[in-house]
């Protein structure tokens, strides 16, 4: 939604953006301001969708710090940045995801990236012209990182995903995997549309190799902000269990996700604290129970995963939310798992 407000905010008509009940509770009066600066006249309801736009066309090029770091946020920007009267820039501090820097580039967009402070400064230029180009999107590693973590904690297992993009400000979740013992290979690698790509194979069982650290936070949590649900599942099954910090963006998600990670994993008897901008959880015997999605897409695919490990049945309240990112994604699971299975996950 907030990159579709980018793209609407440097047009010459009004339109309205809106969402099913989750994506209506996410705030974005923080996309809001920046594209109001550049000229856009933008009506929501107390900073949350549905979104009234009036684009201006040309944009004011303006010089922006977003108030966090988002990937989102830097790309609706961008984008609207390229409807401009000039050299619109953002400046990061904390480096975010650059899939539409890649993309744009790849569209024939100059694209330049400054570091005159440590600080990254990612700038285009309205007159731009974009150029038409075959696209292949690679297989989304946020979606590939519950059957990474599945594979990971259930000893004997075996999977291999194909063409899943492994973009250096994505692949997080696969080091964080491996440093933590967990057995990830490539296989294949090349490039897809300026986008690094290969088959990732991933074996059963943790083995770390020498010493590790089991805090997730600064810089690392910004770059691993989708699948910190699915690593507090991985965190119950290694001797380091761990810890997650500077996460409150979890709390402005689809829901709250630091309250329901918690909330969840001690229904199923897990040892987890929950903390202010995080939480910690330790090695834990899960056991089945009834899980309450609360609607977030990816609380019931993390929980999907618990449910493969814990023992006796897992039900999984509100599963239909998973269709928001992964259509299917119980079939798909269901058709990966091959035994090794103490529970089952289901939904109702």
């Amino acid at each position: 939604m907030r990159l579709l407000a980018g793209v609407l905010a440097g047009q010459h008509f009004e339109a309205v953006l809106t969402g099913d009940r989750s994506l209506r509770r996410r705030p974005m009066g923080r996309v809001i301001g920046p594209l109001e600066s550049m000229g856009a006249v933008i009506v929501s309801d107390a900073g949350r969708a549905p979104l009234s736009i009036c684009g201006r066309k040309p944009m004011r090029a303006r010089t922006l710090t977003p108030d966090v770091a988002s990937a989102q946020i830097k790309s609706a920007i961008l984008i609207a940045g390229l409807n401009s009267d000039g050299t619109t820039s953002v400046i990061e501090a904390v480096p975010t995801r650059d899939h539409t820097e890649l993309m744009l580039r790849w569209l024939g967009v100059d694209v330049s990236i400054a570091t005159p402070d440590g600080r990254a400064v990612i700038s285009i230029d309205g007159h731009s012209r974009l150029i038409a180009r075959d696209i292949a999107v690679p297989s989304d590693i946020s979606a590939a990182a519950f059957f990474m973590v599945a594979a990971a904690v259930l000893p004997g297992s075996e999977i291999e995903m194909k063409g899943v993009g492994i973009n250096g400000s994505r692949r997080a979740i696969i080091d964080v995997l491996k440093q933590l013992g967990a057995d990830i290979e490539f296989a294949n690698v090349r490039e897809t549309c300026n986008e690094p790509v290969a088959d990732i194979r991933v074996r059963g069982g943790t083995n770390a190799a020498g010493p590790i650290t089991n805090l997730i936070d600064g810089g690392m949590t910004a770059s691993l902000i989708d699948e910190l649900p699915v690593l507090a599942i991985f965190g119950t099954q290694i001797d380091t269990g761990l810890e997650i910090r500077d996460a409150t963006e979890l709390r402005v998600k689809e829901s709250d996700r630091i309250a329901a990670v918690v909330r969840n994993l001690k229904l199923m008897g897990a040892d987890v604290e929950e903390l202010g901008d995080g939480l910690v959880v330790r090695r834990s015997v899960l056991t089945g129970a009834e899980i309450d999605s609360g609607g977030d897409h990816r609380i019931a695919m993390a929980f999907a995963i618990a449910g493969l490990i814990a023992e006796g049945p897992t039900n999984i309240v509100g599963a239909e939310c998973c269709d928001v990112s992964f259509p299917g994604f119980f079939e798909v699971l269901a058709g990966a798992v091959k035994g090794g299975r103490q529970g089952e996950p289901g939904f109702s």
